[in-house]
C-alpha cells in the first residue's frame, strides 16, 4: 500500500519534543504533548518486556535513561511502568499508554527495535495494540528488514518504512556480517521487504538507494536525525521530510 499522504506533511519529532535540561525526556509522554503543541508528528521506539508487551523507550537496557539497569526485556510491564525517566517526572510508558495520550491528535511513526535475531515477538505485540487504533494517521518502520516483511501480516493496513544509512558502524550492528551490512545498507532485501516509505541518515544524502527509491519508485523519503542547519539544508535538498530533534523547526 503506499505510504499515507500524511506522513510528510509535517516535520518529525524524533522521539517527542524533548529537551533533558528542561526535564523532559525523549519518548515520554510529556515529549508527545510537547510536539502535539507544536503541531508536529511524533516519532517514537517500542521494546519488548518480560511479558511480551510493548513499553515506549529507545534503548534495549535501562542504565542511560533511568537509575535502574540491565536489560528492558527482563523487566515486566508492570514493573518498567513504575520506573521513572532521569531527570523528569515521567515513567516509562507503555505503547497503548502513548497512543491513548495521543488519540489521534497527530501523526505517529513507531519505530519496532530489533536485535535481528529473526523475534517477532515486539512486531506481533505491537500489532495487536495497533488493532484498536485503525484509522489513525499511524506508520510503522525498523531497521530490520525481517520485521518490516513481517508486519505486513503482522500489522495489516499500516504502511511500513525501512531506516537505513550507508555505513552500519554503530555497536548495535558489531554481530552483523559484512555482507549482512552490505545488503542492509544497499536494500537488498528490497523485494521481501517491500517498504512503502524509506527512512535514510540525513549525513549520508544523497545516495544511490534512497535516491532509486524516491525518484523510481515514489516512495517517501524521510531523514534522520536532523540536528543543525546544515543537516536540515541537506534534508530540504535530498528527502521528502525530516526527522528532527534539538531545535524548532
Amino acid at each position: 500500500m503506499p505510504a499515507e499522504a500524511w506522513l510528510t506533511a509535517r516535520p518529525i519529532a524524533h522521539r517527542g519534543l524533548h529537551d533533558a535540561a528542561g526535564g523532559v525526556i525523549e519518548n515520554s509522554l510529556s515529549a508527545a504533548a510537547g510536539a502535539i503543541a507544536g503541531n508536529f508528528a511524533i516519532e517514537c521506539d517500542v521494546q519488548l518486556s518480560a511479558d511480551e508487551d510493548a513499553v515506549v523507550f529507545h534503548d534495549f537496557v535501562l542504565d542511560r535513561l533511568t537509575a535502574e539497569s540491565g536489560r528492558v526485556d527482563a523487566r515486566k510491564v508492570a514493573e518498567l511502568t513504575q520506573i521513572g525517566l532521569k531527570g523528569a517526572s515521567d515513567r516509562i510508558p507503555t505503547l497503548t499508554a502513548f497512543l491513548d495520550a495521543i488519540g489521534g491528535k497527530t501523526p505517529l511513526v513507531i519505530e519496532v527495535k530489533s536485535r535481528f535475531d529473526g523475534d517477532l515477538r515486539l512486531a506481533k505485540r505491537t500489532g495487536e495494540i495497533l488493532a484498536a487504533h485503525k484509522g489513525q494517521p499511524i506508520v510503522l518502520k525498523s531497521f530490520d528488514p525481517v520485521i518490516v516483511a513481517a508486519l505486513r501480516e503482522l500489522a495489516p493496513g499500516f504502511a511500513r518504512g525501512i531506516v537505513a544509512m550507508n555505513e552500519y558502524g554503530y555497536a548495535d550492528y558489531d554481530h552483523l556480517s559484512a555482507s549482512q551490512k552490505h545488503a542492509l545498507a544497499n536494500l537488498l532485501h528490497f523485494e521481501e521487504s517491500r517498504p512503502d516509505f524509506v527512512s535514510w541518515k540525513v549525513a549520508d544524502l544523497p545516495s544511490a538507494a534512497p535516491f532509486l527509491c524516491r525518484k523510481a519508485l515514489g516512495l517517501p523519503l524521510m531523514s534522520w536525525t536532523v540536528r543543525t542547519p546544515e543537516d536540515r539544508a541537506r534534508a530540504a535538498e535530498h528527502a521528502d521530510q525530516m526527522v528532527f530533534e534539538g531545535f524548532l523547526p
